[in-house]
């Protein structure tokens, strides 16, 4: 029996083994990697109060499945969805909202067929029954749905590609659930671009939703409406609740209901920050619940965004638990509109997603620099003011922490930009492995990630795919360049006309910073990212001598062909983003092969329609034809982004080893069988 407290992996600084950079044995393998990134697709509660799920499944080539928390705390999730079912929708191309639960019933859009299904959660026999048409493929999706009790239907939004799949139909239309005999959805509300948000007020006598149309993308400018429903059903009457003013811009986003029909939003008029509101309906009035220079929610990606849950409404007030994000973190917190005071609940996630209402608790999506994306039940005391417990429900890594002595802990950073007197920021995770270290005076090898969107945010949590760079003696840093969310408008729009320029000036500026305080080497820095971040990387080795070697994933090679091609909703998005003609000539790195001096890899889905195969084969042929070092790693089956273990697994594995071979002047530890790269092999 040893006393040591160490684990068996750690050994003290004296008896580490000396090892260049980015040599290191790392447990934290690809195949680790792969097998735990459990993707979550929401949750909800059924009539008992247990929690539902949705998770991804890699092992499953990304198949997604709901699951049951156990009846007993020793027992074992259950799954819900049969062998034959998978719950995703393509509404919008990256889906969200893909199920939604009252009382035991429940109704799901399947990914084969696209079609909406209802199944009982409480009868034995709980095969799916379809309620919408077959249309002999799957080109009609729905997402974002509610029970209406009144008319004993389902209120969702339709996307119809049947006439164009670059140009569908967005709607909102009924389902009914009487499931007997299958009708044709009915429209509700059309006649715009795109809606999401559906929301009906407790009497099902009003319908909240938000709006929005070409040009804009929902977090530019958006509406948010409310129509009040008939005795037969339709709405007979509409009110817009904000976003039409003209002279206040603004993206409404997340109407919710309280019990006691009050309308309450989030929307970013005033501060350029996300904030609450509520409808005063009488005199048609919006007035600001609590103010706070942080992001209450954010950009609608994906359907069934969840920020804030009403705990309790009283006829005084009404308690609402929120999250929001400030300086790079999430905060979980107590509002009481009354009062119009917040108060934090302390709990050991730094990240917060969504926010589902339990019996007493709230099940908050959540990570940590230390916890991997997990499900937490967080308990309340009778105040509803303190959280008197926290546990992990469900995790996507649930083996991940028997790998905590390897562990680098991101540093957020602030680092200047080619813009006097102005910054941006980052996560750096220095190399971090309890067995080595560096030899005598060397800096490490930099990957810098350039994160996709380019309107998203980069996460300072836990993700092992990160881990997998800094286990094996590589710096690693993720960049919120201007344009990122997370930290309010004026940040978010710094990139609108100047995609391509200010993504790339921060991504360069940052490596610099880095290799400036010593903690990176000049020589030896890479970038990657996937989709809009494959992009900035293209850019950055186009336009730019920061970066010795580049990696991207279902990046974007040609801006022209890029509006051409992908699907409606972000079809006029580039637009905003880039400008003129002679802009997006001149920001394609296709259009200027001749300017790139350093190896790339890229990686692309053959059934990616955001970012179609063509893009990365006219890089790949353009430089291939230049002499450059370059490889081209297409796969079967995948779309925008990768789904299944094996393709997770090689692309990591094959970045890795592309680096070491031809920047890194190291041998990896891993035994990888590296692809034949064209002009250097």
């Amino acid at each position: 029996m040893s006393s040591s407290s160490s684990s068996p992996t750690e050994t003290k600084q004296s008896e580490k083994i000396s090892a260049p950079y980015g040599s290191w044995k790392s447990q934290i393998t690809a195949d680790v990697v792969s097998g735990a990134s459990k993707g979550l697709g929401g949750t909800a509660i059924d009539s008992l109060g247990r929690l539902i799920w949705l998770e991804s499944r890699p092992s499953e080539s990304g198949r997604a499945v709901l699951v049951r928390e156990p009846d007993r705390p020793e027992g074992e999730p259950v799954d819900i969805t049969p062998k034959d079912y998978a719950v995703r929708t393509l509404a919008q191309e990256y889906g969200g909202g893909a199920f939604s639960v009252s009382g035991d019933t429940l109704i799901f859009s399947n990914y084969k067929d696209q079609r909406l299904y209802k199944q009982s959660l409480s009868s034995n026999d709980s095969s799916p029954v379809p309620l919408t048409p077959d249309y002999g493929g799957p080109v009609v999706s729905y997402a974002d749905g509610v029970f209406d009790a009144r008319f004993n239907r389902f209120v969702t939004v339709q996307e119809d590609r049947r006439q164009s799949s670059t140009n569908s139909t967005t709607t909102i239309v009924t389902v009914g659930l009487d499931g007997k005999n299958i009708r044709e959805p009915e429209v509700l509300i059309g006649g715009t671009d795109f809606y999401a948000f559906p929301r009906l007020d407790p009497k099902g006598e009003r319908l909240a939703w938000i709006e929005w149309c070409h040009p804009n993308m929902p977090w530019d400018q958006a509406q948010l409406w409310v129509g009040y429903i008939s005795d037969s059903g339709e709405v007979h009457k509409r009110i817009c609740v904000a976003g039409s003013d003209p002279t206040i811009k603004e993206s409404p986003i997340e109407p919710k209901w309280s019990s006691k029909g009050e309308l309450f939003f989030i929307t970013d008029r005033q501060s350029g920050y996300w904030n609450l509101y509520k409808w005063v309906e009488s005199n048609n009035e919006v007035l600001s619940v609590y103010s706070l220079d942080a992001e209450f929610s954010k950009p609608l990606w994906v359907f069934g965004i969840n920020s804030y849950e009403f705990i309790q409404s009283h006829e005084q007030k009404n308690v609402i638990a929120c999250s929001y994000r400030q300086n790079g973190r999430s905060y979980l917190g107590i509002l009481d509109d009354a009062q119009g005071s917040l108060s934090l609940l302390s709990i050991p996630f730094t990240d917060i997603d969504n926010i589902t209402l339990g019996i007493n608790c709230l099940y908050v999506e959540g990570a940590s620099e230390v916890d991997p994306l997990s499900v937490a039940k967080v308990t309340l005391d009778e105040d509803k003011s303190k959280a008197v417990d926290f546990k992990i429900i469900w995790s996507s890594s649930p083996d991940c922490l028997k790998y905590k002595s390897y562990f680098s802990l991101p540093e957020l950073i602030e680092f200047p930009t080619e813009v006097p007197g102005q910054t941006a920021f980052a996560y750096f995770y220095p190399p971090s492995n309890p067995n080595y270290q560096a030899t005598h005076d060397e800096k490490p090898p930099l990957l810098l990630n350039s994160h996709g969107g380019p309107t998203a945010e980069s996460r300072g949590i836990l993700n092992l795919s990160v881990q997998y760079w800094t286990s094996r003696g590589w710096a690693y840093v993720d960049v919120n360049y201007g344009g990122s969310t997370g930290y309010g408008r004026e940040y978010r729009e710094r990139l609108l006309k100047k995609w391509g320029v200010v993504d790339v000036d921060d991504c360069c500026s940052c490596a610099k910073y880095l290799v400036g305080s010593g903690k990176a080497d000049g020589e030896r820095l890479c970038i990657t990212g996937v989709s809009a971040g494959g992009y900035t990387t293209l850019a950055a080795l186009a336009f730019r001598d920061t970066f010795k070697a580049g990696a991207s994933l279902c990046g974007v090679a040609d801006l022209n062909m890029l509006r051409a091609e992908t699907h409606k909703f972000e079809s006029h998005y580039i637009d905003n983003l880039v400008g003129s003609e002679k802009d997006y000539y001149d920001r394609s790195p296709i259009n200027f092969a001749d300017k790139f001096s350093c190896p790339i890899i890229l990686f692309q889905g053959l059934e990616d329609k955001v970012v179609p195969p063509d893009q990365a084969r006219k890089i790949y042929k353009a430089l291939k034809e230049k002499g450059l070092p370059v490889a081209l790693v297409e796969y079967e089956g995948e779309q925008h982004g990768f789904r299944k273990a094996e393709n997770i697994k090689f692309t990591l594995e094959q970045q890795m080893v592309f680096f070491a071979r031809l920047v890194g002047h190291f041998k990896v530890a891993d035994e990888i069988n590296p692809i034949k790269i064209d002009n250097f092999d």
